[in-house]
């Protein structure tokens, strides 16, 4: 089957580490839905281990809040479940 998952990640910081951060997300193919001199919220779907070593490389640029929405799935093919 194919699963997958949604997180929404915010990550708060200044200067530099805004462009690292904005370096990773782009590398995770993360979309900024939402941000702020601050701040900023980013969009990231794919496989939990995908999710888990974003947010672990986020930790220490400035996350703050994370909410995933745990592993959605569905069989392959033409065929219902």
């Amino acid at each position: 089957g194919v699963e997958r998952e949604l997180a929404l990640i915010k990550v708060r910081n200044r200067g530099a580490e805004r462009i690292e951060t904005l370096q990773v997300a782009e590398i995770f193919r993360a979309k900024v839905i939402d941000t702020t001199h601050e701040s900023f919220i980013f969009e990231l779907t794919g496989a939990s281990s995908k999710i888990d070593k974003f947010v672990e490389l986020m930790r220490p640029l400035g996350l703050v809040e994370l909410s995933r929405t745990g592993v959605l799935s569905i069989t392959r093919g033409p065929e219902a479940m």
